[in-house]
């Protein structure tokens, strides 16, 4: 039997982690973000709490894909949603801790692109 034509076994690939675990969080850390809308939405959220309508308005994102990303965002644990009942109602959308953790990064990132993009 041709051994070379398998899919690596699932310890084949955790031995591979473990000699290079640097690699690998860079790997989960882009996995996460997912999406441009993602880091279009949360490199905006960086100015501080911002409405639904502001947010669209910003990233030019439409009403659906901003629901979308939002929700997502909120299930990663990066964006917290306050809501006000008091007219008139809104949705105010922020950073989390972990999502605020991410700021050096879009700035090591935005020095890069301006130099090397």
């Amino acid at each position: 039997m041709d051994t070379q034509s398998q899919p690596p076994k699932a310890d084949e690939e955790t031995e591979k982690e473990r000699q290079n675990p640097e690699v690998c969080n860079v790997v989960r850390a882009v996995e996460e973000m997912g999406s441009e809308w993602k880091l279009i939405i949360l490199d905006d959220l960086r100015e501080g709490e911002k409405r639904f309508n502001e947010l669209k308005h910003s990233t030019g994102a439409s009403s659906y894909t901003l629901s979308r990303v939002l929700e997502d965002l909120q299930e990663d644990g990066l964006v917290e949603n306050r809501k006000e009942f008091e007219a008139p109602v809104a949705s105010y959308y922020t950073l989390t801790e972990k999502g605020d953790a991410l700021c050096p990064v879009f700035d090591a990132l935005d020095e890069w692109g301006g130099a090397w993009a």
